[in-house]
């Protein structure tokens, strides 16, 4: 699951960071984050090759399942207590079928050219936020938004014979991982953010399970080694980033996620020889401005309104 994904706004339940804390801490969690859901995506590419997409999907999932069982144990019964329910179920929901669009999606094209279109995901949740936050969003935060789509366009490049489920799978991915976040925002005060894992672990381990009896392929040590690396990666790279909101405000982390772009170049070249041409560079480039453009004017109207309110 691409950083972008994970790390568009704080976790539900999320506590600002307290001044005692220090910034340097949450940005170091923020960026190993990144690293670990790349070093994911690298290892399902690979197995994408070796196993069905389903049992990747699975293992995935329900390692990630065993680890807060092992990790979070004693509080098992207090992680299963939610006053929203449903919206923690539909928040796992939306992160599966996004893990699905990307895990298949790795089969077709390079990492870094869907790191870079996951990242069209915070600039769907700007827009998304009009119709089901109710938010306000100017002309200025709109054009941002239109301007990200067409880096993205440069990097898929989609015409009339190459418009197919390779491509849309992606731009699926983007738009789930949006939804997922305004969910996010739903339940973000409704409990502690390990709650939100859990939900996400337990609902992306059941409803990943019945994939299981389309194509199953037994895998040797070695292979059950890596499929349940899969969940560790996962699961550790959520724990990161609530560490790091944590311990930082949304505001300072945000630029960092973009990081996830440096590993991907990096691991999809020494590990499979990719590497994006200018156009992959131009679009990821182009996202990247206008999710940063984004987040700037969101920091300016939150000032405003507040000086507003004091006024």
């Amino acid at each position: 699951m691409p950083a972008s994904q994970a790390v568009t706004m704080p976790p539900a339940g999320a506590k600002p960071a307290e001044p005692a804390e220090s910034p340097v801490a949450g940005i170091v969690y923020y960026c190993l984050a990144p690293m670990l859901f790349v070093c994911m995506g690298a290892l399902v590419k690979h197995l994408s090759q070796l196993y069905p997409g389903g049992q990747i999907v699975w293992s995935r999932y329900f390692a990630h399942f065993l680890l807060i069982l092992i990790i979070f144990a004693p509080r098992i019964p207090r992680l299963l207590v939610s006053r929203r329910k449903g919206l923690q179920v539909l928040r796992g929901v939306l992160m599966l079928t996004s893990t699905l669009c990307s895990f298949f999606a790795l089969r077709f094209m390079p990492l870094a050219d869907l790191s870079a279109v996951a990242f069209l995901a915070p600039l769907i949740v700007t827009g998304l936020s009009v119709v089901m936050l109710g938010e306000k969003v100017g002309p200025r935060r709109w054009t941002a938004v239109g301007v990200g789509f067409a880096g993205m366009l440069l990097i898929l490049r989609p015409g009339a014979d190459s418009l197919q489920l390779a491509t849309l799978l992606p731009i699926g991915m983007a738009v789930l991982a949006a939804l997922y976040a305004i969910v996010t925002r739903m339940v973000r005060s409704d409990a502690d953010p390990v709650n939100a894992l859990f939900y996400t672990a337990l609902v992306g381990a059941l409803l990943a399970t019945p994939l299981l009896l389309i194509e199953w392929r037994t895998p040797d040590l070695l292979g059950w080694a890596m499929l349940l690396s899969l969940g560790v990666f996962g699961g550790l790279g959520h724990y990161f980033v609530i560490m790091a909101f944590r311990r930082a405000s949304a505001s300072v982390l945000a630029p960092f996620a973009y990081t996830e772009l440096i590993w991907a170049t990096l691991m999809g070249l020494l590990v499979f020889g990719d590497f994006p041409d200018a156009w992959t560079f131009a679009g990821a480039g182009i996202i990247t401005a206008s999710g940063l453009y984004v987040l700037h004017r969101e920091r300016v109207v939150r000032a405003r309104d507040a000086a507003a309110a004091k006024a």
